[in-house]
């Protein structure tokens, strides 16, 4: 099973994505305040006296005590969360393509001013980044599909894991942006 579990704070905000072994710690321990979703997988551990096998269930989604940080949500940008925000599509030519293929635009180059940050950069193929250049779409005469955006907590949790559940899914996307597109 490589599904993973989501860790939500005590306010119902997703936190992380948890193996495991590092959910059952937290059950055991008793650090989980509430759960919600499906059985994901049972641990099954020692017998007692009377013959009976203990089961530890494991939930899709555990929310645990600790601090609800009220700050600003700031997700590293790394190509391969950038490549899944746009759905491994070139924003300039609408290609779809492997991700060997697909390269890291900014928008505005750095060497004339731009910035290195997720409403500056787009997924690009190799072809198109190299036909732009050091220039900006406007005067390479290529037009952007979508603008760039910066994901919300909840898009980071789901362009972080390749195998969310379906309930992880439904209750992430409800507060997805409109800027997100999964179809």
């Amino acid at each position: 099973m490589n599904a993973k579990i989501l860790r939500l704070n005590k306010a119902g905000i997703p936190v992380s994505w948890l193996t495991r072994e590092e959910t059952a710690t937290l059950l055991v321990k008793d650090l989980v305040i509430w759960s919600l979703g499906n059985t994901v997988m049972e641990i099954r551990g020692g017998y007692n006296r009377r013959g009976e096998q203990s089961v530890l269930r494991l939930p899709s989604i555990v929310a645990c005590e600790g601090k609800v940080h009220k700050e600003s949500f700031d997700p590293p940008l790394e190509n391969k969360f950038l490549f899944r925000r746009d759905r491994n599509m070139c924003l300039y030519c609408g290609g779809s393509f492997l991700v060997q293929d697909l390269s890291r635009d900014h928008v505005r180059p750095l060497s004339r001013g731009g910035r290195d940050c997720w409403t500056n950069v787009v997924t690009s193929c190799r072809r198109c980044n190299n036909r732009k250049a050091d220039r900006n779409p406007e005067e390479a005469n290529m037009e952007l599909l979508a603008i760039p955006f910066v994901p919300n907590q909840y898009e980071f949790l789901y362009l972080s894991n390749h195998n969310v559940l379906a309930d992880q899914m439904e209750f992430l996307s409800a507060r997805f942006s409109r800027h997100i597109n999964l179809s």
